[in-house]
């Protein structure tokens, strides 16, 4: 009688474990990589197992890609629409919660490279067709990331009504940057903030003493393209998002073919609101009722271009190299430095590997210090001593 007791007990609270409900929300620690927000996802494999990897949180993309290492592992069928695309995953779980990827038909495979993007560790993304599904919350202070099922998260801070594609969850946001009203989109995927050439070049003209200057360095240097050595920057005096103002936003001028993309893709949107513009903040959106939240966690934006003046392309095999190098006050910034060096090392540490934001952060201090880089030119090594500068300084208040 004792045995069957203690075995009826045992069942009973193997029962009430089972039957626990899954949570409704979770709360995982972020790592802000170039302003990218990386974090730790799972994915369920046979005998029980769970595989850890590094996601992209993207809700400015409404693609879903993966790499192709990724996708054998877990051995994702291909997907009938393209030779270059699988069936996505069944389950994505975040911390304790699910993530059930319904919004996505095919997710795209990335070959020869083992994260998704070059100078990035995420070996899938996050996209916006799969977090409409969600609430979900970004505490750039703290780090943070949340995710919850509907009405899941207690959001705070003001609040925006935001204008929400309904096939693909990009967001836009009703926004003035003085005489300018347009549509921007929210992409806290992007590591820097962009405006169409038109308006980029009407508030240059409209504000000559707002700081700007040529050459995509720190945040701005998204991905190395050869172009980003002459985009143009400006560090506009404040941004109108409903009840939210962004003072002294770095913002690069976005070509009229990347502007007719971004339109095309999101809708109307006619640029884009960046994470550098909301360090200081925590964004929560409601997409279910289309509402976008800014809460103020301090008074002061970290500094987002305090750094060497050179603009890198991180390369398939691991290395950087030089694109182009920014000007300060009319003069190279780092006079020595070519387009085509490539960066052997950083006080003696080798970006080789890194991430885009691990090789800044070495890049990186306070105006002033000096940086001891070792570049490579025709096979050859040398070495340079590099001033940090502080780029588009705010320096002249507001007009």
């Amino acid at each position: 009688m004792k045995a069957l007791l203690l075995s009826l007990m045992i069942l009973t609270l193997a029962s009430g474990t089972s039957a626990q409900p899954a949570p409704a929300s979770t709360t995982v620690p972020v790592t802000l990589d170039h302003n990218r927000i990386i974090i730790d996802v799972r994915f369920p494999m046979p005998g029980g197992m769970k595989k850890r990897v590094r996601a992209w949180v993207d809700n400015g993309n409404p693609e879903m890609w993966i790499t192709a290492d990724l996708a054998k592992t877990l051995g994702l069928a291909p997907s009938p629409s393209s030779k270059d695309a699988v069936r996505p995953p069944a389950d994505i779980i975040v911390g304790g919660f699910t993530i059930h990827p319904t919004g996505i038909q095919a997710a795209k495979t990335v070959s020869g490279r083992d994260s998704i993007a070059p100078g990035s560790s995420a070996e899938i993304n996050l996209p916006s067709t799969v977090l409409r599904y969600y609430d979900t919350k970004v505490d750039y202070l703290n780090r943070e990331f949340s995710i919850a099922i509907p009405g899941g998260i207690q959001f705070e801070g003001g609040t925006q009504k935001v204008v929400l594609n309904p096939q693909n969850g990009l967001i836009q946001v009703p926004s003035t940057i003085g005489a300018e009203k347009l549509n921007l989109a929210l992409d806290l995927g992007a590591s820097w903030s962009f405006l169409p050439s038109a308006v980029f070049d009407q508030l240059k003209k409209t504000h000559p003493t707002w700081p700007h200057m040529t050459g995509a360095v720190g945040s701005a240097n998204m991905w190395g393209d050869p172009e980003e050595a002459q985009w143009e920057l400006l560090r506009i005096a404040a941004m109108q998002c409903g009840p939210l103002t962004l003072e002294g936003v770095g913002v690069a001028s976005l070509p009229k073919d990347g502007a007719e993309w971004f339109e095309k893709r999101a809708g109307t949107a006619a640029g884009l609101i960046g994470a550098n513009a909301l360090l200081n903040y925590a964004v929560g959106i409601d997409y279910a009722h289309s509402t976008v939240y800014f809460q103020q966690t301090s008074k002061h934006r970290p500094p987002d271009m305090d750094v060497i003046g050179l603009v890198l392309r991180p390369e398939a095999d691991g290395h950087y190299t030089v694109v182009g190098v920014a000007d300060y006050n009319g003069k190279p910034s780092v006079p020595e430095a070519k387009s085509g060096d490539v960066l052997v090392s950083i006080d003696g540490t080798p970006p080789t590997g890194g991430t885009m934001g691990e090789t800044w952060s070495l890049l990186g201090g306070l105006p002033g210090d000096t940086r001891t880089l070792v570049l490579e030119r025709g096979g050859k090594q040398f070495t340079v001593r590099a001033d940090v500068y502080r780029f588009l300084a705010e320096n002249n208040g507001k007009p």
